[in-house]
């Protein structure tokens, strides 16, 4: 199959490459030309245009983005959409709010341009080896893609989740279950650290991922991590997050479904992002006030 994939950092290069692997004919355009000849530089056909890449691809096209959620998908729709016939596809491999995805269906199927969202998780190396994908869609154009994302796909790791928008749905949540899981090893390992023994995390870890109730890939990641610095002296304790998260529990609160693990997780990452915490400096002084508690106080310059 030809796919023109737009985004050729970290996840879309990888994804080329897979595809490629797999004998599909990958036509790769980004941003920068520094990044396409890097591509190139893999075996990857490269382009420097939206316009030299929908000219290249046969009718009908599948075009295949992996670029950031919001609105640099709505952009790179918008320019590709004067270059593009009724029946080619757009494919939204990203992690863009579903509801987004659910406008952009409609907008592009008025036009007579067809579109599916894949929710793909596995990171850069299910990437390169094998992706797990969740694939919103009409059943006919599920059809069409599945001999390529059967090739790409890690064994049992595709399905056809339902119409589109479900995927990008199903991917929202899962990743909020990631938050909840990640902070939870997070935590445990923190306790260990500071516990009565000194004890040997990665080798903990390593024995976890071997027959235990929790383990898994995150595990295996935890070993690898841990092993590289046990102290990880050298990395902030700064959570970022890309929204996944956030829409989850604001899905949960539409719904009236409790996720106090989801949102705790995701109250954290907000706190990791604070270089100080006002909150926490009115709880502190109000300590002061009515009990007489010390307050920490910063050096004058």
């Amino acid at each position: 199959m030809q796919v023109g994939l737009i985004g050729l950092g970290k996840m879309g290069l990888n994804l080329a490459l897979n595809m490629r692997d797999h004998g599909h004919e990958v036509i790769g355009y980004a941003r920068t030309k520094e990044t396409v000849d890097r591509a190139k530089g893999e075996g990857i056909k490269g382009v420097y245009s939206l316009e030299e890449l929908v000219k290249k691809l046969i009718p009908p096209r599948l075009i295949w983005l992996m670029v950031p959620a919001g609105e640099t998908v709505d952009m790179v729709i918008n320019q590709l959409i004067p270059f593009l016939s009724k029946g080619d596809i757009i494919v939204d491999g990203g992690n863009s709010y579903y509801r987004d995805t659910l406008r952009r269906y409609e907008v592009l199927k008025a036009q007579g341009l067809r579109f599916a969202d894949i929710g793909t998780s596995g990171g850069i190396e299910g990437a390169r080896w094998g992706i797990c994908a969740m694939v919103g869609a009409e059943e006919e154009l599920f059809q069409y893609l599945e001999p390529l994302l059967k090739d790409i796909s890690a064994p049992g790791g595709y399905l056809h989740t339902g119409p589109c928008g479900s995927g990008h749905f199903v991917k929202m949540v899962h990743n909020g279950i990631e938050y909840g899981m990640m902070q939870a090893i997070g935590e445990g390992m923190e306790i260990l650290a500071k516990g009565p023994f000194k004890l040997d995390l990665p080798a903990i870890a390593r024995v976890w991922r071997h027959g235990s109730v929790i383990r898994g890939w995150l595990m295996d990641l935890t070993e690898r991590v841990l092993s590289k610095s046990g102290d990880l002296k050298d990395i902030r304790d700064v959570i970022h997050h890309s929204g996944e998260g956030l829409w989850t529990v604001e899905e949960a609160l539409r719904l009236g479904v409790p996720v106090p693990v989801i949102s705790l997780a995701l109250m954290v990452r907000f706190r990791s992002e604070q270089e100080e915490s006002f909150a926490g400096k009115v709880v502190a002084a109000l300590r002061h006030e009515f009990g007489g508690h010390e307050v920490e106080r910063k050096a004058p310059y």
